[in-house]
């Protein structure tokens, strides 16, 4: 049996049924990545409580999210997967957490001031206060390593500057600092060829959808803008098409549609259709397995509560920790 490299956790909002961009930003990674670390994969609900307006959905789209994780590949036998509210641990150590953390610290970061800017009548504490949560995640199961994108390094900078105040102000070495783990994935444009695949942008393509519906929106796809016609040439540098042939297309295949496309030896709908083919071919096998996991909601439901509770474990005997070195009495079991 292979020695674990150390401990992995990984946070995403419950946003329902997961796109493409997910896929390979996030979750395609989080699949391999559990073959060589203990890897903690959390549906942070109470994040998302920051900016939605209403909750009734919420449920529905853990489900939803959860249900990708699984045909993908992410396995509650190998990882630790569950969902952020269960584990009532993080609230406590969120609380301690702020009060060893300046007000203008986290008025300052640029993710508030964007948030500001997206929900401006809905400033709420919880907003304000989202890093020291997103830390007290990070903090609470001593992850060694979390896996980001080059933009969100400045959210594991401020996990250990919280480290450092923390254990500084209470002179003890409790809390560890996690490094981040830089993650390489493909670009994911979406459907306009513009910005990057997003649901709120209605631009996005999800790994559930079916084959029809995944080749409806493809056909919807921008390609090279300055090709008005069948009989002009088209330039593939500049196709969002293209882009995607080089992730689901066999090589052979994508140097083909290269030179074809610039000589006009092949349209755009043609492109399209390849490229609709081999999408649902890719994500087929997923597809099957997510249709049998939606046919056992409660089933996923336990699958997150023994998740949770095995986080728990880790999460408490942080707490203990914490408590003693912040001066807060033990909580007795009986």
């Amino acid at each position: 049996m292979s020695v674990k490299k150390g401990r992995v956790f990984s946070g995403a909002r419950p946003t329902g049924r997961q796109h493409i961009g997910n896929y390979f930003g996030a979750i395609s990674n989080y699949v391999k990545l559990q073959e060589e670390y203990d890897c903690i994969y959390c549906i942070v609900d109470l994040h998302a409580l920051t900016t939605l307006e209403t909750t009734r959905d919420l449920k529905q789209n853990t489900l939803e999210m959860t249900w990708d994780w699984l045909a993908a590949g992410i396995d509650p036998q190998k990882s630790i997967v569950f969902v952020q509210s269960m584990v009532r641990q993080v609230t406590e150590l969120h609380t301690i957490l702020s009060m060893v953390t300046p007000l203008g610290k986290l008025t300052d970061l640029p993710t508030f001031k964007e948030k500001v800017r997206e929900n401006p009548k809905n400033v709420n504490y919880g907003l304000v206060g989202y890093p020291v949560l997103m830390s007290a995640d990070i903090l609470l199961y001593r992850a060694d390593m979390v896996p980001v994108g080059v933009d969100q390094a400045p959210h594991i900078e401020f996990a250990r500057e919280t480290v450092r105040s923390f254990n500084f102000h209470y002179s003890t070495d409790v809390l560890i600092e996690p490094k981040e783990k830089f993650t390489d994935f493909p670009k994911i444009m979406g459907i306009d060829g513009v910005n990057k695949m997003s649901k709120s942008l209605n631009n996005d393509i999800e790994i559930a959808a079916t084959a029809t519906e995944t080749a409806a929106k493809v056909m919807q796809m921008v390609t090279d803008p300055a090709r008005q016609r069948r009989s002009d040439p088209g330039n593939p540098d500049v196709c969002n098409v293209f882009s995607l042939h080089k992730i689901f297309t066999p090589p052979e295949k994508v140097a083909e549609i290269n030179v074809e496309c610039r000589r006009a030896g092949i349209g755009c709908v043609d492109c399209k259709k390849i490229l609709a083919a081999n999408m649902n071919a890719y994500f087929a096998p997923l597809r099957e397995r997510r249709l049998e996991f939606e046919k056992d909601p409660e089933g996923t439901w336990d699958i997150l509560q023994q998740g949770a509770k095995r986080a728990s474990v880790i999460a408490e005997e942080t707490m203990v920790s914490v408590r003693e070195a912040v001066g807060l009495p033990a909580i007795r079991k009986d």
